[in-house]
């Protein structure tokens, strides 16, 4: 009788997949000698502010408020064609963004489409004058970062923005939240 040979496969483990790195909180602030003029909490709100200040200058022209080019650039590149996904893109609740967006729409600036696949969603689009008013607002976001990071090298900007990412991850909901 022939030998047949049999081929044996090894079974493969599926490796489970790497619980993500969440750093440990490290104690840099003491509530017994909390100042508000030493938290970097406080000094971000100053600069979102001071940057939201001289947008709502820059973009005046076009009627636009800090608060409405926003919504309008999301729109434009495509990061959110609905109030829902503007709502997670700028994390605020969905009644907030459907009263911009009826602003936005009584300025002529967006139209809203009803989804002819799915009659619940309804899905925005920048009109005209809204493609108009939004082409100027990178030239207004990109003076308005440059003017606050004056004195600052190439290398250091790179810094402040993995700096600024990295606190973004380590607060992000998603993540455990381990005790101090």
């Amino acid at each position: 009788m022939p030998r047949t040979t049999q081929l044996v496969t090894p079974r493969l483990r599926a490796k489970a997949p790497a619980a993500p790195r969440v750093p440990k909180p490290v104690a840099h602030y003491s509530g017994a000698t909390y100042s508000v003029d030493d938290s970097y909490g406080y000094l971000v709100r100053r600069l979102h502010a001071s940057l939201q200040r001289h947008m709502e200058r820059r973009v005046q022209s076009v009627d636009l408020t800090a608060l409405q080019w926003g919504p309008l650039l999301l729109v434009a590149q495509g990061k959110g064609d609905t109030a829902a996904a503007l709502a997670r893109a700028l994390d605020i609740d969905t009644g907030a963004v459907t009263r911009m967006l009826d602003r936005l729409e009584r300025k002529g600036l967006i139209k809203r489409r009803r989804s002819t696949h799915d009659r619940r969603l309804v899905h925005l689009e920048l009109t005209e004058d809204g493609r108009h008013a939004i082409g100027l607002v990178p030239f207004a976001i990109a003076e308005v970062l440059n003017l606050h990071l004056a004195g600052f090298s190439e290398r250091e900007v790179r810094q402040l923005k993995r700096f600024l990412s990295r606190m973004v991850d380590n607060g992000n909901p998603q993540a455990p939240i381990d005790p101090v």
